[in-house]
């Protein structure tokens, strides 16, 4: 079977895109549509910097839910911790390679069908309110956003009045829901 690569709209399940609650072993969130207009297809908000630990079950998830094989993996080397250059999962042996250039703030799936799978990775020692927050935003249409964009929108408060006192204090705000509209930091006013 040769590996081909499609454009068309994938759409998950409601059940699919649900963000997994902090205390459950694998926090992963996907966009329903998976409509490549945003530069983050979901969240995944590893419970360490271990790549040999944290990858095969992630692997495992996205592809259950996707109804998909992942082939590679890509991640940042500066970000993560005892990269193998094989990971086991499902049966099979995932190649996984690492990168210095990018964005450290992202993991790349590559499936043997279909678009890459990229995922924003939240920092594993954040703290539940704002990495929750982090995954419902990166579920959403964030097309125009930047990792850091993303990141930044999940640490402020949901009040825009408490927004404005605290632009000139960037800084986590744990414990904070995220925003319903959501707009790049441009249009914020």
């Amino acid at each position: 079977m040769t590996p081909t690569l499609v454009s068309q709209r994938s759409t998950l399940n409601p059940v699919s895109s649900a963000v997994t609650p902090a205390g459950s072993a694998l926090r992963l969130v996907l966009d329903p549509a998976l409509d490549r207009r945003a530069v983050v297809d979901g969240a995944w908000w590893p419970g360490s910097s271990d790549a040999s630990a944290e990858l095969a079950g992630l692997i495992t998830a996205v592809d259950e839910r996707l109804g998909r094989t992942t082939l590679r993996v890509g991640v940042h080397r500066d970000a993560w911790e005892h990269i193998p250059r094989r990971i086991p999962a499902q049966g099979r042996n995932v190649r996984v390679g690492w990168f210095r250039h990018g964005d450290p703030h992202v993991i790349t799936l590559i499936p043997t069908t279909g678009e890459p799978v990229v995922l924003l990775i939240v920092p594993p020692g954040t703290a539940a309110g704002a990495a929750e927050a982090t995954l419902r935003l990166a579920a959403q249409d964030l097309a125009g956003l930047t990792t850091d964009d993303i990141l930044t929108l999940a640490s402020l408060p949901p009040d825009p009045a408490a927004r404005a006192a605290t632009a000139g204090s960037p800084g986590p705000v744990t414990g904070q829901e995220a925003t319903s509209s959501i707009r790049p930091p441009s249009a914020r006013a």
